[in-house]
């Protein structure tokens, strides 16, 4: 290695230090500093008058609200300006999108945006760069205009023979150049430190992103349940309306031929009473498959009604204690539906249980974290284990689809606990 090779980085920096006053990015930046100093000061001001007057009206609600959908619509017009000016001077693309607003009224949707961190961290750019950009546009600016104002005067000062106090203008003078040297570095890292807080403060993080994503996957889970929900609903329907209705008419007609018709010989009699046992099995398997649906009683008459239902059919005796004070969602009812009757379906098969008691209660209501918590316990066996395809695991999948949970007790000799705690909304 030579040592030219050695100066070479040298010449090249100090050319660049010549060079950088007259660059197009120096100028650019400048601007951009320029610019950005009376938009921020504006939005900053709009913020805080905004924010104040919504602190003074919080008695009045509609008041507030307004100030408050006033100051988001402020942010959004500030942050897209804000997009604009860095895109126009830096060619820097600032990702400003926001999700999508919910639906509902526009109380809801100033509400939701109300508690979204990216409005917060919004609102704390434009207040931080209402301090900032006017600070960073005078110490820029006033660079530029010392290192053009100063060198001149020293000059103006030489000429007109101040020779005797030359230190004085030559010293200006090199201010000057420091300063007209300096100011296109400075307008490049005070713009990068604002590209840095607008990339911190302005765009969705990482984390958002993935919140915004399990919501939406939450919300399409929810849809998918109530779509099923309905569609079981339908089918109960079409199936009561008209096979069910069918089944009905002819196990009738064949219970009436059965009585009335005596005197018919034995091989075409058996053949009747045949059918009509055979009718009647089948309408009762139909009703148990309907009933399996989606129980009609649970959109008539609600979860009690449909709970005492299904335990007055058990055949082992059920004490059930429904505590339900506000009704919760159609799905969540016909989750909690489904807990207890599968409950109490493997109990008669398989516990051996003299007793079970059952409980349902709501705990908060359907406010935000309001749970539905249901439970069954049984005096049998124990010894439940929960297999893929058993009535369990089905249980669990059914009450994991809407963030419940469902938890299994079951020791050998100490019966069986079943709890689920359902979302109420």
């Amino acid at each position: 290695m030579t040592a030219g090779d050695v100066r070479m980085p040298r010449s090249g920096v100090l050319s660049t230090v010549v060079r950088e006053p007259l660059s197009r990015r120096a100028w650019l930046a400048t601007m951009h500093l320029a610019v950005g100093a009376p938009l921020a000061s504006i939005t900053a001001l709009a913020l805080v008058v905004l924010g104040v007057v919504s602190a003074m009206l919080a008695l009045t609600v509609v008041g507030s609200l307004a100030c408050l959908a006033g100051l988001v619509a402020t942010v959004d017009a500030a942050t897209t300006v804000q997009r604009t000016r860095f895109a126009a001077f830096l060619e820097i693309g600032i990702q400003v999108a926001r999700r999508d607003p919910p639906d509902g009224s526009s109380t809801r949707r100033l509400i939701a945006r109300l508690r979204e961190q990216l409005t917060w961290r919004r609102v704390g750019y434009h207040l931080l760069a209402g301090l900032l950009a006017p600070l960073s546009a005078a110490v820029v600016l006033g660079s530029w205009v010392a290192g053009v104002v100063l060198p001149l005067f020293a000059v103006v000062r030489l000429v007109d023979g101040d020779y005797e106090r030359s230190t004085g203008p030559v010293g200006l003078g090199l201010l000057g150049l420091s300063l007209l040297f300096a100011a296109p570095w400075a307008a490049l890292g005070l713009s990068a430190l604002d590209v840095l807080l607008a990339r911190t403060l302005l765009e969705r993080s990482a984390r958002d992103v993935l919140a915004e994503k399990v919501e939406s996957l939450v919300e399409s889970r929810a849809g998918l349940m109530e779509a099923a929900d309905a569609e079981r609903r339908r089918i109960e329907r079409d199936l009561h309306d008209g096979a069910q209705q069918q089944l009905t008419s002819l196990a009738m007609n064949l219970g009436i031929a059965r009585q009335t018709l005596p005197d018919l010989e034995e091989p075409v009699r058996s053949v009747i009473v045949s059918a009509h046992e055979d009718a009647k099995s089948a309408l009762a398997d139909l009703r148990n498959l309907v009933r399996g649906l989606h129980p009609a009683v649970l959109d008539e008459r609600g979860l009690d009604a449909a709970l005492a239902g299904v335990c007055a059919r058990s055949p082992v005796p059920v004490r059930l204690r429904v505590d339900v004070d506000v009704r919760p969602s159609a799905g969540i009812e016909a989750i909690a539906y489904f807990v207890v009757s599968e409950s109490l379906t493997n109990i008669a098969k398989h516990a051996q249980a003299k007793s079970v008691e059952v409980s349902v209660r709501t705990v908060g209501g359907r406010a935000v974290g309001g749970r539905l918590s249901v439970e069954v316990v049984d005096d049998g066996v124990g010894g439940a284990v929960e297999r893929d395809g058993s009535g369990l695991r089905g249980l669990r999948q059914r009450v994991a689809a809407v963030d419940g949970a469902l938890v299994v007790d079951s020791r050998p000799g100490r019966g069986t606990t079943i709890r689920a705690e359902l979302p109420c909304v």
